[in-house]
């Protein structure tokens, strides 16, 4: 039987949570599973500016980042349903979060500090781990996001296996709770 027999994709699919969560690797292999569009924000907001995340941080600090990326974000929200994989300071925006809560199905990736520093330390394209460690870093942006991304409409742990996994729980959930999505059920798996 499949896992994919009560879903019915009518919005788009928001992966929301800190860097390295995993947003991007797990919502490119969601969207194939699904037969949906995938995008990256931050992606998206390279292509608007011409500039890479650090560079438009370094240029015009993050306020001005994260006003691009609540007009990508809003953009993206148009049109057919699709896979969003979002930066992880998106979903503290109050305005973006509404918008995602709003016309999309959040997800909130969470994982372990360990987990993400360890994936985080693969790539140096992440502007607010730069001044410093960033276990203690990460470990901060965890108490402080945490609260906002309680208010995903679902939860799926991120840990350290393979990401096939994690999108595995993710359809499960969206199984279990088909048609219930808009009560804004949080379920952890």
């Amino acid at each position: 039987m499949s896992l994919l027999k009560n879903i019915t994709v009518d919005r788009s699919i928001v992966l929301v949570g800190l860097m390295g969560a995993g947003k991007t690797t797990v919502g490119r292999r969601l969207a194939k599973k699904l037969k949906l569009e995938f995008v990256d924000s931050d992606h998206e907001i390279e292509k608007a500016a011409c500039m890479s995340v650090a560079e438009i941080f370094e240029s015009f600090g993050e306020n001005e980042f994260r006003a691009g990326e609540r007009r990508v974000i809003g953009r993206l929200m148009d049109g057919f349903p699709k896979i969003i994989a979002t930066g992880g300071g998106a979903f503290i925006n109050e305005e973006t979060r509404r918008l995602i809560l709003e016309q999309g199905l959040s997800i909130w990736l969470d994982a372990d500090i360990d987990v993400l520093v360890e994936r985080t330390a693969r790539r140096d394209t992440r502007p607010l781990l730069r001044n410093g460690d960033p276990k203690v870093i990460l470990t901060d942006l965890a108490k402080k996001r945490a609260p906002f991304y309680a208010q995903a409409d679902l939860k799926v742990y991120s840990g350290d296996g393979p990401h096939e996994d994690v999108v595995g729980d993710i359809i499960k959930v969206m199984n279990k709770f088909s048609g219930k999505l808009s009560d804004n059920i949080m379920k952890v798996i």
